[in-house]
């Protein structure tokens, strides 16, 4: 029996602009290369329309400089701007790990203790290399725990931007990281929203005070 094959749906504005997106976080385009929308229509399948609001979107987040006569760039990225999203991430994650405390860590419970063991694993074995997904995965797990999912999209987006300017496997950054995510867990899982929401943004801090030695 012969099955028929679906047709592909054209690509969307938000489509367009996550793979856009997606390309300068992932370094195929750097700071200052151009993006013209004739090829970025041929290489989606679409007009420009969908491409332009794309690119529109991607400038109102800071990915892409928009001028007139010369089109779109990638944007430059920089310290100060991330120390902008920093504050941000703290006040989101401080919360995402509340809300996430107040249904015990609700589904993502078991994995939460799960990702612990495996951190503090990593750490006491050297395995640094490992270290950095882990983390990425410990914090959008709090905020997929928190139960708002508005929030864990916004989450992500701000800590994939930061991790852009100011790299995630900074050897300091490291030193008993471990122990704060073990604690902010610990909080969480015990039903303490307050005690957690401190945790957190303590932990934060450190990472912009790092930031902040760094301007």
């Amino acid at each position: 029996m012969k099955t028929e094959t679906m047709p592909s749906l054209p690509a969307t504005r938000e489509s367009i602009a996550a793979a856009i997106r997606d390309d300068v976080l992932d370094g195929r385009v750097r700071p200052g290369d151009r993006l013209p929308e004739p090829m970025l229509a041929e290489r989606f399948g679409v007009s420009r329309v969908p491409v332009r609001e794309a690119l529109s979107q991607l400038q109102s987040e800071g990915f892409v400089s928009l001028e007139r006569y010369k089109g779109a760039t990638v944007s430059g990225s920089s310290r100060s701007n991330a120390l902008e999203l920093m504050q941000v991430r703290r006040g989101l994650e401080v919360l995402g790990s509340r809300l996430a405390a107040e249904q015990r860590g609700g589904a993502a419970a078991d994995e939460l203790r799960t990702i612990i063991e495996t951190g503090r694993r990593a750490e006491r074995d050297h395995e640094h290399d490992q270290v950095p997904p882990l983390v990425m995965r410990f914090h959008t797990l709090v905020a997929e725990a928190s139960g708002n999912r508005e929030l864990t999209l916004m989450l992500e987006t701000t800590l994939r931007r930061i991790a852009w300017v100011f790299d995630r496997d900074v050897p300091s950054r490291a030193d008993g990281c471990w122990r704060d995510h073990a604690a902010i867990a610990g909080a969480i899982l015990d039903g303490s929203p307050i005690q957690a929401g401190y945790l957190m943004d303590e932990h934060i801090a450190k990472d912009e005070q790092l930031l902040r030695d760094l301007l």
